[in-house]
C-alpha cells in the first residue's frame, strides 16, 4: 500500500481482500497487489473480489495474442506486458508475459514465471521509492522494461562484436549458430515488446479523467524512450543480418575453392584413367605393345594430355575471376 510521499508497506492476503471489496478509507492512498498465476487459486480468488468490472482483464489472460498493449476498459487500464525472465540467457522461450489491471487505486500485475522488470520495481519497493499514483507505478514498471531490454541489447551487441572480430580474423568459428540464435531472440522480443500504436494513441490522446496530466506526460516519455530502444534493436538485427550474409559469402568462396580443387584433380586424372583402360583391354593391336620405347612414350603422352587439361583448367578459372 502507498501514500503519497511515502514508502509502500506490506498487505497480507486479508487486507488485499478488505482493499478489493472497498473497505479501505477513501484518503489510504493505492495498492499494488502481486499474483502467481502458477497457483490455480489465484484467478478464482481475483474474480471473487473484483466483480464483473474487470472481465476485460481475464479475458486478456486467456486470449492468444500478447502483444505488448494498453487498453482502456471500464475506467480502468488493462496493460499486456512482455518481459524476460530473470535468468534470461539469450533464449526465445524465456519470453514470458505480465498480465495488468489498473484503476485510480489498485495496480494489480501477474504472471507465471518471474520476471526481470517486476524484480527490479520490487526491488525499488523495497528500497523505500516513493509513488503518487497508480499511473507512475506502471511508468515505473515500463521504464524498468525498456531498461531489461537496453541491457540485452548491449549484451547482443557485446556478443555481435566478439563474432565481426573473429569473422575479420577469418576464424568464423560457431559465429553463424550464434548469430541466428540472437536474431531469433531479438525478432521475437521486437515482436512481442513493441506496443501496439493504435491503442497506445487512443489513451494518449482521450486518457481516463482519473489520471493526472503529469502522469500522461510520463507515460508519453516511457513509451518514447521505449520507441528509441527498440529501434536500436532493430539496427542491431540489421547488423547481425549483414555479417550472416558475409559469413554466408565466406563460406561460399570457400565451397568453390574446394569445388575447384575437386575438379582440378578430376581433370589432371582424366588422361590417365582414360589411357590405362584403353591399354589394359587385352585385346589385339595395342600399339607400342612389342615397341622397346613403348612405356615412356605413354608415359610422355599422359604427361603432356595431364599438363595441357592443367592449363585449361587454370585459364578459365582465371576467366571467371
Amino acid at each position: 500500500m502507498f501514500r503519497p510521499g511515502r514508502p509502500g508497506l506490506p498487505m497480507d492476503s486479508r487486507a488485499a481482500g478488505s482493499w478489493l471489496r472497498g473497505e479501505a478509507p477513501a484518503d489510504a492512498g493505492f495498492a499494488w497487489l502481486h499474483f502467481n498465476l502458477a497457483n490455480t487459486a489465484t484467478e478464482r480468488w481475483l474474480r471473487n473480489h473484483l466483480g464483473e468490472e474487470a472481465d476485460d482483464f481475464f479475458d486478456a489472460l486467456h486470449e492468444g495474442s500478447r502483444s505488448t498493449r494498453i487498453e482502456f476498459a471500464h475506467n480502468a487500464l488493462i496493460a499486456v506486458v512482455n518481459d524476460v525472465l530473470y535468468d534470461f540467457d539469450f533464449e526465445p522461450s524465456q519470453i514470458s508475459t505480465l498480465w495488468m489491471y489498473v484503476d485510480q487505486r489498485t495496480v494489480i500485475t501477474a504472471r507465471l514465471q518471474p520476471l526481470r522488470s517486476i524484480d527490479r520495481l520490487r526491488a525499488a519497493v523495497r528500497g523505500g521509492e516513493t509513488f503518487v499514483s497508480t499511473v507512475a507505478l506502471l511508468v515505473h514498471l515500463l521504464r524498468d522494461q525498456a531498461d531489461v531490454l537496453v541491457q540485452i541489447v548491449r549484451s547482443g551487441t557485446q556478443r555481435v562484436d566478439e563474432v565481426e572480430d573473429t569473422l575479420l580474423a577469418d576464424r568464423p568459428g560457431r559465429g553463424r549458430a550464434l548469430l541466428g540464435s540472437l536474431r531469433r531472440v531479438l525478432v521475437r522480443l521486437r515482436r512481442l515488446l513493441a506496443p501496439e500504436p493504435g491503442a497506445l494513441f487512443r489513451l494518449l490522446n482521450q486518457p481516463p479523467d482519473w489520471i493526472p496530466e503529469e502522469d500522461v506526460q510520463e507515460l508519453r516519455h516511457s513509451t518514447e524512450e521505449f520507441s528509441a530502444v527498440l529501434a536500436d534493436t532493430a539496427a542491431l538485427q540489421e547488423r547481425i543480418k549483414l555479417l550472416q550474409e558475409e559469413i554466408a559469402a565466406k563460406v561460399n568462396e570457400e565451397t568453390n575453392r574446394s569445388v575447384f580443387v575437386l575438379t582440378m584433380v578430376t581433370v589432371m586424372a582424366l588422361p590417365i584413367n582414360l589411357i590405362a583402360g584403353l591399354l589394359g583391354m587385352n585385346v589385339g593391336g595395342i600399339p607400342l605393345a612389342e615397341h622397346p620405347e613403348g612405356f615412356w612414350i605413354v608415359v610422355g603422352v599422359i604427361a603432356s594430355a595431364t599438363l595441357l587439361a592443367a592449363v585449361w583448367v587454370f585459364r578459365q578459372r582465371r576467366d571467371e575471376d
